[in-house]
C-alpha cells in the first residue's frame, strides 16, 4: 500500500512544493514545528533512511542541503536543524526545521500557518533555490 508521501509524489494529495528532481521531492510539513518546516523525501518508497542504497542516501543529503540553504535565506532563524525520525510515515524522510531555540526541534510545539501563509513560505523558499 502506498504511503501518504507516495500519494503526494503521485499528485493524489496536494502539497506546498519547494523543490523537485527526478528522484526527490521537498515540500512543507503540513503539521510544522515552525513556519518553513520542510520534508525532503526520495521518490523511491523505502521505509528506513539507512535502508536506502548508498547513492540514493548521498543524493538525498545533497538535495536536503540545497533546500536547507534556501530555507536559511528565506526564513528568519538562527539555523536550520535536520532530523530523521520516520516513525509516523513508513517512507524515508528528512525534516528541515528553521530553529530559533531548542523548543523548535522538539516536535511538541506546532505552528499553525494558514493556507495563504503556507503558500507564501513555499514561494519564499523556492525563490532562494
Amino acid at each position: 500500500m502506498a504511503t501518504i508521501f507516495t500519494k503526494i509524489i503521485e499528485g493524489d494529495i496536494p502539497c506546498f512544493k519547494i523543490a523537485e528532481t527526478d528522484n526527490f521531492l521537498a515540500f512543507l510539513d503540513i503539521n510544522p514545528n515552525t513556519k518553513g518546516h520542510t520534508l525532503c523525501i526520495p521518490k523511491k518508497e523505502v521505509d528506513k533512511i539507512f535502508d536506502l542504497d548508498e547513492e540514493t542516501y548521498t543524493e538525498l543529503m545533497k538535495f536536503s542541503r540545497k533546500v536547507a540553504l534556501a530555507i536559511r535565506k528565506a526564513i528568519p532563524c538562527k539555523r536550520v536543524g535536520m532530523s530523521v525520525i520516520g516513525l509516523e510515515v513508513p517512507h524515508a524522510h528528512v525534516h528541515l526545521i528553521p530553529l530559533r531555540d531548542m523548543e523548535d526541534a522538539r516536535f511538541t510545539k506546532k505552528a499553525h500557518p494558514s493556507k495563504e501563509e503556507f503558500q507564501k513560505l513555499a514561494d519564499a523558499i523556492k525563490a532562494e533555490l
